[in-house]
């Protein structure tokens, strides 16, 4: 039994003379009255955008007291929750959490990649016993595929533990990987509008670098995130939609091969004397001495070699059909990490979709995780829905093949459409201290344990 639950029985033994009906009535209303902290985590990969999801969903429980009481959030995602470290942001001073919508990545109450696999029984068990300590009636996780298909799972398992737990999905991912190629689970993702502006600012300043330098470094290569999937580098398009520069896109789905990827390019240096490769980490260049994170993926910040620099290197040693050599770029986390080139459409609808989640908590219950769609038409209407949790669970979605071109070097003018909307217009409202970007400065400090330590799984050696 939790505290809640020995109060309520040491209630109903004390006073079972005095209208026991009736007070077992209250009693139990009194409990479910109790069960309705939350607790708040972040999954995954960040995003420029991420804090503004978790600004949405603390704003949305405060504007509901009947509905919510303490508003936890895991330290570091699930694994704060396996290890009951919690912080109580009802605390926080609300300027900090004003500040939340324009602070990037996951600085403020952490993420992780730990995985919940079915056969991990001890791990989920410890989720609900923590759930039940701290009085938690609704668990809103924001993540990409991996982090729906756990919440899926622990939304399931309240059900058979019969714990009142209302688990809601939030989405996430900077790859816009998530759902399906048709756009009915989801249009886009928190984060991917923000990376793509990343990129199409980016390539717009590579264009003058490549331009004044080509006489000695006539081919510029860049690596942009996406294992599997191509809208991150697709977005390098953004930049010229007029397709004015010398400029190659080398997709994860385009099946490219280094030896065609020097044939396009030197091709293009006897035309221009000059090209900008941009090339998916994704893109297949063979062994990279791969490293893996907790989900299993392939993490290429931590591999021994990167594409870009096998791509560069192997453009150098078969020789261009110019003067010059070929250089590499590795942005890396920098491109979901960096609030100056935030989209304003991005924080808003992150910070919206925050939002929308406490309304489907509150009128649809558990399972159900908060999605954006497009209307139909020329101009873009975004509007917000829900899709199950196991619908979206461990989803993946590539770049549809009617956006790549036939040559499979760019994407068409149809994935333009789709993407540029979601860049925006104007700047982020970065605020600034002594010329520094000011970022929101939670106390992280964890509430009182309950329950005895506990090593997740995943920690044992």
């Amino acid at each position: 039994m939790d505290s809640t639950e020995n109060l309520t029985a040491l209630l109903i033994q004390r006073r079972v003379g005095e209208g026991g009906a009736g007070l077992l009535k209250q009693a139990l209303a009194l409990l479910n009255l109790m069960n309705k902290n939350v607790i708040v985590a972040q999954s995954g990969g960040p995003s420029p955008v991420i804090n503004a999801s978790l600004q949405g969903v603390i704003d949305g429980c405060l504007a509901y007291p009947d509905h919510f009481g303490k508003i936890f959030a895991g330290w570091h995602g699930i694994e704060g929750v396996l290890l009951e470290e919690l912080i109580d942001l009802t605390q926080q001073p609300r300027h900090e959490i004003g500040l939340l919508r324009y602070t990037p990545a996951a600085g403020a109450i952490g993420t992780c990649r730990y995985k919940l696999k079915d056969e991990q029984i001890e791990d989920y068990a410890r989720i609900i016993d923590v759930m039940r300590a701290h009085q938690v009636g609704y668990f809103f996780y924001i993540g990409g595929n991996d982090s729906m298909d756990t919440a899926h799972k622990v939304s399931r398992l309240a059900k058979e533990k019969g714990l009142e737990l209302i688990v809601t999905g939030i989405p996430k991912t900077i790859d816009n990987d998530l759902g399906d190629e048709e756009f009915t689970i989801i249009d886009h993702t928190p984060g991917y509008g923000s990376a793509a502006r990343y990129w199409a600012y980016l390539i717009q300043n590579i264009e003058e670098e490549n331009r004044g330098m080509c006489v000695s470094e006539p081919v510029s290569v860049l690596q942009a995130m996406g294992r599997k999937s191509g809208y991150i580098p697709a977005a390098a398009r953004l930049a010229d939609p007029k397709r004015e520069m010398p400029l190659q896109i080398y997709l994860a789905e385009s099946h490219h091969t280094l030896e065609s990827l020097a044939e396009n390019v030197n091709r293009q240096l006897l035309k221009s004397g000059r090209c900008i490769v941009v090339v998916s980490e994704g893109f297949d260049v063979g062994s990279l001495g791969e490293a893996r994170d907790g989900f299993g993926h392939i993490e290429y910040g931590a591999s021994q070699n990167t594409v870009a620099q096998i791509v560069t290197n192997y453009l150098n040693s078969v020789g261009l059909k110019a003067r010059g050599q070929a250089t590499g770029q590795l942005p890396g986390v920098i491109q979901r990490s960096t609030s100056i080139f935030a989209s304003t459409v991005d924080i808003q609808e992150a910070y919206d979709v925050g939002q929308h989640a406490i309304d489907i908590a509150i009128n649809q219950g558990t399972g159900w995780m908060a999605t954006i769609l497009r209307k139909p038409g020329d101009s873009y209407q975004a509007y917000f829905d829900h899709v199950p949790l196991d619908v979206v669970a461990n989803s993946a979605r590539h770049l549809p093949s009617p956006w790549i071109t036939p040559d499979g070097l760019d994407v068409t003018d149809d994935f333009v459409r789709y993407a540029e909307p979601l860049i925006g217009q104007g700047w982020p409202e970065i605020r600034l201290e002594n010329g520094l970007q000011r970022f929101a400065r939670l106390n992280v400090r964890l509430v009182e344990k309950y329950l005895p330590a506990y090593v997740p799984i995943r920690f044992r050696k």
